[in-house]
């Protein structure tokens, strides 16, 4: 079994100080050091559109200002993350965002918005009138169980998380495979609604289990489960999926788990960071910028899973 050496785990913090963005920074500070949830937030602020809603390249790989699902989902995620409560201004902005923009008639957010085409971008996260088609419920079954999570049943915010939600697992139980990036929002989003079971059937129709069941099928399905073929291209991993060692796909995967441990701690750089598998092909200037933020990122989403299992 290998474990992060204190010298690596050093150096990494180093680079994270000198080199990644401040949200980054603050969010290695409050995980592993003396930083405060406040600092994090702070931080987190500076992305967020008087709509509520966010942009401004949080997800560096598109960097349009203007409010979108895709920003306010990877904001989403740090705010789940913290556990920040639904009385806060921040997450009542987000709520107030999403309600505003919610298609009724899809049952989605728009997961890219035309202005992304004047930003520097990705391919991928160009925009085209048919896009939705590829996108699909990614980001939309995660931002609808952001709204149940946060919302009770007297609020607006719980009935539009509910009808996209019964609209998404449609999707998702006829679904005989599935991009592993819109699984992801499916698995999240069970992991959201765990706590909401009894009302899940009543409100989309769908057994609980019997959607978590069709998630884990999926997931096991999309994972490259082949150790000598990771890195070698841009494909999930066990450990995109499974949080900690009580997670049940944990054992489905078995040794796998172990095996991705040990991948992860053997590709840590001697910079004390992860490198990102992908390139934008265009912007260059501005993909090596967006290449030291995702250096970043990675960099504190691969020690906090390394911590959970016991590995730093």
């Amino acid at each position: 079994m290998l474990d992060v050496k204190t010298k690596a785990f050093e150096v990494s913090s180093r680079w994270i100080k000198r080199h990644a963005r401040p949200l980054e920074a603050a969010r290695w500070a409050y995980k592993f050091e003396d930083g405060t949830k406040d600092e994090v937030l702070k931080h987190l602020k500076a992305f967020q559109n008087e709509d509520g809603g966010f942009g401004h390249g949080i997800e560096p790989d598109f960097w349009v200002p203007h409010s979108n699902a895709m920003a306010t989902w990877a904001a989403g995620q740090i705010l789940i993350d913290l556990d920040v409560r639904a009385n806060h201004d921040m997450v009542q902005s987000t709520i107030s965002y999403l309600i505003n923009t919610y298609d009724k008639d899809l049952g989605m957010w728009a997961s890219v918005i035309p202005e992304n085409n004047d930003y520097p971008h990705a391919p991928w996260w160009g925009y085209s009138e048919d896009a939705q088609n590829n996108w699909m419920f990614n980001p939309s079954a995660e931002l609808a169980a952001f709204l149940v999570h946060w919302s009770n049943e007297k609020d607006e915010a719980w009935q539009v998380g509910w009808d996209s939600l019964t609209k998404a697992c449609r999707r998702l139980m006829s679904a005989e495979d599935m991009d592993f990036h819109e699984i992801s929002n499916f698995n999240q989003m069970v992991k959201l609604l765990e706590s909401n079971q009894a009302q899940f059937k009543e409100q989309t129709g769908y057994a609980f289990e019997e959607v978590s069941r069709k998630v884990d099928n999926l997931i096991l399905q999309t994972v490259e489960q082949d150790p000598s073929k990771w890195g070698t291209s841009y494909q999930p991993f066990p450990l995109d999926f499974v949080e900690s060692p009580d997670d049940p796909l944990a054992k489905e995967f078995g040794s796998l788990i172990e095996k991705n441990l040990n991948f992860f701690i053997e590709d840590l750089l001697d910079e004390g960071i992860w490198d990102i598998s992908w390139e934008w092909g265009q912007y260059p200037n501005e993909f090596a910028i967006s290449r030291r933020y995702w250096q970043g990122i990675l960099t504190v989403d691969r020690y906090k899973l390394l911590k959970r299992f016991g590995r730093v």
